[in-house]
């Protein structure tokens, strides 16, 4: 079999920078468009007249092209190289902004997401292979913590830029903004980056297991999506049930699009797993905390923006210095600790009420950020330093996968209850009380599962 030989990254430190910085400024570029369209869907139904319906699957319509195609893409980056894929999801990413940025209905809308989710998809999936091929073991924590702490950072940012913009510039600013940012990433990367990597030159692509991956995942996202429904319900209890079609049919496979294996592999099966529970019990945080401090604090959205805005500035600082940290301490140790201070800062919003003042929020967030920035990157670095080199692209695809996955796990809990709660009905001041009691709720449900996640983080050590 004919594989290529990689560069050592011990004996070639010139590219370390350039592809970190490539990685970096893409892995912020696509989780901040996924976010902050979410501030602007007012906006957009507004001038398209689009009921909501319509207007979730602008949103969604992204994160669901990115999953299906994450790990196919991570895996075609392994067998015909990752700066390639990488470069191609560029182009595809800052087309479909243009196209998107020029919609002429929602329906064109999301079909040009789905355009920008497929490119994004074929970004991350590469960028953190890229990082952990040309780091040594020693630096890769910390390499790991500043690509890291973009995506958190976009991920928290992007609903408080996203609004500033909306609000002044207009939705298509959002979409127009991508094109010079891809444009230069795109520019940086043929000139800088020089290297290529594919482990797996010469190995067969699995077609069917990765029509059958996406099946399985549309089943599963989109179910999550219209919960609490009972189709959503029978679809992803289908999208479970094929999922475990897809692991046997993929035992059988000479050459897997995922390789079943890797989840023997106990680190990276209980970290793959603790990245799914972080991020499905923190992801709804900024949009709850949005409704409480607007509807239930009265506060205008350029308040409440700069109140959520000291989460993302604690994770940029502690994100880096914790990767740094994970390549001299053990990387259980501290994504664990990551964990037990994201629960705490769950529990402290799980006890809002009415009269609850500011500072115990910002409080709040700031120890939410705290975990946050010594889960992420710890994590992520013991995913990809317990897989051999040919698997880094699966393995990245994988931690963009169980991200994704948490997303729409995370959003489809916070909709479910407020359905049980509140109903169909309009947000008014009669809903309030019903309002607050849906949060609490929801920040309870996922006190208990990051505090079962604490477990899943400890238990790689045991077994």
């Amino acid at each position: 079999m004919n594989r290529t030989i990689l560069p050592n990254p011990d004996t070639d430190p010139s590219i370390r920078i350039p592809a970190l910085l490539v990685a970096t400024l893409a892995n912020f570029l696509t989780p901040f468009m996924s976010s902050a369209i979410n501030i602007a869907l007012p906006a957009i139904g507004t001038e398209f007249a689009a009921d909501a319906i319509l207007l979730s699957w602008i949103p969604t319509s992204f994160l669901l092209a990115a999953a299906i195609f994450a790990v196919p893409f991570g895996r075609i980056s392994d067998i015909y190289g990752m700066k390639r894929i990488f470069r191609y999801g560029i182009v595809l990413f800052t087309i479909a902004s243009l196209l998107s940025a020029v919609a002429s209905s929602a329906l064109f809308l999301i079909l040009f997401r789905i355009l920008q989710g497929i490119g994004s998809a074929m970004i991350f999936v590469t960028g953190l292979a890229i990082v952990t091929s040309v780091y040594p073991s020693h630096e890769r924590g910390k390499a790991i913590g500043i690509n890291i702490a973009a995506v958190y950072v976009a991920l928290s940012l992007g609903p408080v830029v996203g609004g500033v913009m909306t609000q002044h510039l207009g939705w298509r600013s959002l979409f127009y903004t991508m094109i010079p940012l891809g444009i230069a990433i795109l520019a940086l990367t043929c000139w800088k980056v020089k290297n290529e990597w594919a482990a797996c030159r010469g190995e067969r692509f699995d077609w069917k297991g990765s029509v059958l991956f996406s099946v399985v995942l549309v089943m599963i996202i989109y179910g999550f999506s219209i919960l609490p429904g009972l189709t959503g319900i029978v679809l992803v209890l289908l999208g479970i049930v094929g999922f475990s079609g897809f692991l046997m049919f993929e035992l059988r496979v000479n050459s897997p699009v995922l390789d079943v294996r890797l989840f023997k592999n106990t680190t990276f099966a209980l970290s793959s797993l603790a990245a799914l529970i972080n991020f499905s019990a923190t992801f709804a945080v900024v949009f709850l905390l949005s409704l409480y401090l607007q509807y239930i604090k009265g506060l205008d959205p350029q308040s409440a923006g700069l109140i959520l805005v000291s989460q993302p500035v604690v994770m940029a600082i502690f994100t880096p210095i914790a990767g740094r940290l994970s390549d001299r301490f053990e990387p259980r140790k501290l994504a664990s600790l990551g964990m037990a201070l994201s629960t705490l800062g769950l529990f402290i919003f799980s006890l809002i009420t009415a009269e609850t003042g500011i500072a115990v929020v910002s409080a709040g967030l700031v120890v939410l950020g705290l975990g946050f920035g010594l889960f992420a990157s710890p994590n992520t670095s013991a995913i990809m330093g317990s897989v051999e080199r040919r698997f880094y692209g699966v393995a990245s695809a994988m931690v963009s996968t169980m991200r994704l996955l948490g997303q729409m796990f995370s959003m489809g809990l916070a909709l479910m209850v407020f359905a049980l709660f509140i109903g169909n009905a309009q947000i008014t001041p009669v809903q309030y009380p019903a309002l607050l009691t849906s949060i609490r709720t929801v920040f309870m449900i996922c006190t208990v599962l990051c505090f079962a996640g604490i477990f899943a983080s400890l238990a790689r050590r045991i077994f």
